[in-house]
């Protein structure tokens, strides 16, 4: 007798729509290790009769893949497992970061906060002398930027440089999904950078010098002192927050971009 199918369900139970049965089944592939990445799904006959579901919950169940970044399907050529990118499957909690950016940005910049004290702690252990080279090549951007005068320089390309920089450092530690996190909070709360650049003119050469030291604490490979460095710098943005109206930071800022 063949073994039976894990997959196969002659009777979704009651208590789970069958589209929710496809999607936790697929995910469920994928965990396993029978769905890897940019792999293409069998045929939507075989899926459908295998799952023990209609080709119209089938249908549905692949679209709600496909929002959440796991599944894509290519016009005449099937459905396909996607990358998997933590990025891209992290997509979807954009739109709660700007909900939350627009209401109460003090606590979404909390979040980033503690997430980037702790990656820098991690990049201390794990840079390497070329990824610390190119961390000094982006602050030497910002002096060359700042050279001009506060009056002068390039805020588009300060808070390129910065965001460039935060990035650099998530990136070093090797955690994908911590990295991917750190890039969409950071893409989310530019905002609030911004105003704070154009209303305190201050802010980015405080900024540049708090940038140094952390990567001064990254060179000597010091995990707990550099945590506290970047904690420091990211709550001078955090504070700032607290003294802005939500819709007065971003709407501002959105009109300067």
């Amino acid at each position: 007798m063949a073994p039976a199918d894990p997959h196969r369900a002659d009777e979704v139970p009651a208590y789970r729509s069958q589209t929710d049965h496809v999607v936790s089944t697929i995910m469920q592939m994928v965990s396993t290790g029978e769905l890897r990445p940019a792999q293409r799904l069998p045929i939507e006959k075989e899926l459908a009769s295998r799952f023990g579901v209609s080709r119209g919950s089938l249908r549905e169940g692949v679209r709600a893949l496909a929002v959440l970044g796991v599944l894509e399907t290519r016009q005449g050529d099937g459905t396909y497992m996607t990358a998997l990118d933590a990025t891209n499957l992290l997509s979807p909690l954009a739109f709660f970061a700007d909900l939350q950016m627009a209401n109460n940005p003090s606590q979404l910049l909390h979040v980033r906060r503690v997430l980037e004290a702790e990656s820098a702690a991690l990049a201390a252990r794990a840079l390497t002398e070329v990824q610390l080279d190119q961390l000094e090549g982006v602050l030497d951007k910002v002096d060359r930027i700042l050279a001009k005068g506060t009056d002068h320089y390039d805020l588009a390309a300060f808070i390129a440089a910065d965001t460039d920089f935060h990035a650099r450092i998530a990136q070093a530690t090797g955690n994908q999904p911590l990295a991917a996190l750190i890039e969409s909070l950071a893409s989310r709360t530019q905002r609030t950078r911004v105003w704070r650049a154009m209303t305190d003119q201050g802010a980015v050469p405080a900024a540049q010098a708090e940038h140094r030291a952390i990567l001064t604490e990254l060179r000597r490979r010091d995990p707990e002192r550099a945590r506290a460095q970047m904690e420091s710098h990211l709550l001078g943005v955090e504070n700032f927050s607290h003294t802005q109206p939500p819709e007065t930071s971003c709407s501002s800022a959105a009109a300067s971009q």
